[in-house]
């Protein structure tokens, strides 16, 4: 490697022959295969949902006590009281360093540009003449956030959710995160809290803490929409969620990643990114897509080498496994299988980035260029890291701001607006067979003829 580059000598890639990661490599696969080769690491939810099932139902049916018996089981520990207290908050802030204080409101100012930057103004026209029609946003009231902790306790995900909602008005922000052993939250996530406008913090996870904000307990506010990762045990009391009456940020799944490089590219950078989201978990899913056989060679080996050094090896090893690096013939087939197979994040090293831009169809995010890592995104760039997985970019968006809003529409119509629009409202009733609609305009147009 040229020292200071990150740039591989070719000529001295055969040192690194012993290859000790099996890499899953695909050469110009057929259009007729894509949809087997890019399948997803999923997992059958069928016994999962029996025990969600079970939990919402004792949640619903008993709050808290629920609550209490499912963190001793999940959590291992019992507590007197799952809200977050000051003195704890004040003990958190003290515990979290200067530096990563500083990182933390760097990322949210950032944040906080980027969505200010969404709002929109009320939209009216005149339709008809006399015929006025407006449409305007309004906060969701309450919201539910969801924080996972564990071994990456993820605060950075409070940024990516708590701004946004602070921004658009939302009077409730409960947020849940399973305590420790000890019954405490990850400092660094009460700290992000605190600074972005939560009103309410619950040491509360997993399933039984997705049930809470569904149905509300003594302890846990019901909530309107829930938004947050998790396992797939979350994951799919998410989707749970929605059948009593409560929205969803999107349908949720492992992480992902897929990067299309040619020679431009910087093989031990594309390497870094990969890796970046193979160490998330197990069933996350990387994928690189290369014109470049070269390319290739040298990102499979600069994987062996970064992987060894790192302290999730297990976990990124193990996530490889789900991998693919597919060669393919030409950059068109390249954007064809990428909006066939929908990434969550997407980034382009390529010298035709604009091709690949202007082309993207399905993707949550998309990052361009060398010096531009998936990771800027997960935390400080501004754009939201909540992105839809599992495909279903197709036919979702990311976290934006709008998702803490509803878009409600107004009318007004004067004595000339329903002359003018009168007769058709009354035919198109009348044709459908509902008489009280065109009723409700008879009468009107009927009390304003001239006698």
């Amino acid at each position: 490697m040229f020292e200071g580059t990150g740039i591989w000598d070719f000529e001295k890639l055969e040192f690194y022959n012993q290859i000790i990661i099996q890499m899953n490599r695909i050469d110009n696969p057929k259009p007729e295969t894509w949809s087997e080769i890019l399948k997803r690491p999923t997992k059958t939810i069928d016994d999962i949902e029996v025990t969600v099932k079970e939990i919402f139902k004792e949640v619903q049916k008993k709050g808290d006590e629920a609550i209490a018996k499912y963190t001793s089981i999940f959590d291992g520990i019992s507590l007197d009281n799952y809200e977050v207290s000051n003195e704890e908050i004040q003990e958190a802030i003290s515990l979290v360093s200067t530096e990563l204080k500083e990182a933390i409101q760097l990322a949210k100012d950032n944040i906080c540009k980027f969505h200010t930057a969404q709002k929109t103004e009320r939209i009216t026209t005149e339709t008809t003449e006399g015929v006025k029609c407006w449409q305007e946003k309004r906060p969701i009231q309450k919201i539910g956030l969801y924080i996972p902790g564990g071994t990456a306790p993820l605060f950075s995900t409070v940024l990516m959710l708590a701004v946004p909602a602070e921004i658009a008005g939302c009077k409730e922000i409960v947020l849940c995160s399973p305590p420790d052993k000890k019954g405490k939250i990850n400092p660094a996530i009460l700290y992000a809290a605190t600074l972005c406008g939560v009103t309410k913090i619950v040491k509360v996870g997993g399933i039984q803490a997705i049930a809470g904000m569904t149905f509300g307990t003594a302890s846990i506010p019901k909530v309107y929409k829930i938004f947050g990762p998790g396992n797939q045990f979350v994951t799919v009391a998410k989707q749970l969620a929605t059948q009593f009456g409560v929205a969803i940020d999107m349908p949720a799944g492992p992480s992902e990643l897929l990067i299309v490089a040619d020679n431009t590219a910087v093989p031990a950078f594309v390497a870094s990114d990969l890796l970046s989201q193979a160490e998330h978990g197990t069933d996350s899913q990387v994928i690189l897509v290369s014109t470049s056989k070269k390319l290739i060679d040298a990102v499979e080996k600069e994987i062996q080498i970064q992987i060894e050094a790192l302290p999730r090896k297990a976990i990124a090893k193990k996530a490889i496994e789900n991998s693919k690096l597919i060669l393919v013939e030409n950059d068109k087939i390249a954007l064809d299988l990428i909006n066939d197979y929908g990434p969550e994040h997407f980034i382009i090293c390529s010298e035709y980035d604009d091709f690949y831009c202007n082309g993207v169809l399905n993707a949550g995010s998309v990052f361009i260029g060398n010096y531009t890592p998936e990771s800027a995104g997960d935390y400080a760039s501004g754009t939201n890291h909540t992105l839809p997985t599992n495909g279903y970019a197709k036919n979702y968006s990311g976290v934006n701001l709008d998702s803490f809003m509803k878009s409600m529409t107004f009318q007004k119509i004067s004595e000339k607006g329903i002359q003018n629009i009168g007769k058709a409202i009354e035919l198109m009733a009348q044709a459908e067979g509902l008489q009280a609609h065109k009723n409700a305009v008879t009468l009107r147009l009927e009390s304003l003829k001239i006698e």
